[in-house]
């Protein structure tokens, strides 16, 4: 009796030949019609996107405080409702959903925003495991702004896009955390040194 893995004949140590593969990325898979309703929506929503924005940060942050941690600019305000920062980031954060839409029928450039922009979160300090919080607070938001327009097929398009959107960011954030990871010891101080030098 083996373990489960060993079926998968992946090698017991590595050999000096071995690379280690790049994440494979998932693909989008909507159909034309899927995309379609993707894009009517989002129409829709337009007309809101200040107030969705702020609806989905104040629900993220109710739900799950410990985002707080991450969205440093928010730990001490007292009144999310009132806070032009929140505004302003829930702005920003839904900039992201309309550009995805915008490149929605070309995946290539779909993918390579979405991964530079998972990068750029490995910067900014902003693990994957938080991007889905957005997503499923996302949904939330906006399900009464659809009002009759809230079908069980619109529903299921925009949770395959927030899950592919989460999952392109999360392999890029791990691209970029992995280069940072391999520099040596050596290097690392040297950067840290010149840092402080300026």
């Amino acid at each position: 009796m083996g373990c489960v893995l060993s079926g998968l004949k992946w090698p017991r140590t590595p050999s000096k030949d071995h690379v280690t593969p790049e994440p494979l990325l998932p693909t989008l898979g909507l159909t034309p019609q899927q995309q379609q309703l993707l894009i009517e929506t989002w129409e829709l929503l337009k007309q809101d996107i200040a107030k969705v924005g702020v609806i989905v940060f104040i629900r993220l942050f109710e739900t799950h405080p410990e985002c707080k941690d991450v969205f440093f600019l928010f730990h001490d305000v007292d009144d999310l409702k009132l806070s032009k920062e929140l505004r302003a980031h829930g702005l920003r954060v839904l900039s992201v959903v309309e550009k995805s839409v915008a490149r929605i029928e070309n995946v290539t450039r779909l993918e390579k925003f979405l991964f530079e922009l998972g990068r750029s979160h490995y910067r900014y300090k902003a693990p994957p495991r938080y991007y889905q919080y957005v997503g499923i607070e996302f949904l939330s938001a906006i399900r009464p702004i659809l009002k009759e327009k809230w079908t069980p097929e619109v529903e299921e398009v925009w949770k395959v896009l927030f899950t592919y959107i989460c999952a392109v960011m999360k392999a890029g954030y791990q691209e970029e955390e992995n280069k940072h990871n391999e520099k040596t010891p050596t290097m690392k101080r040297l950067e840290k040194s010149q840092a402080t030098a300026m």
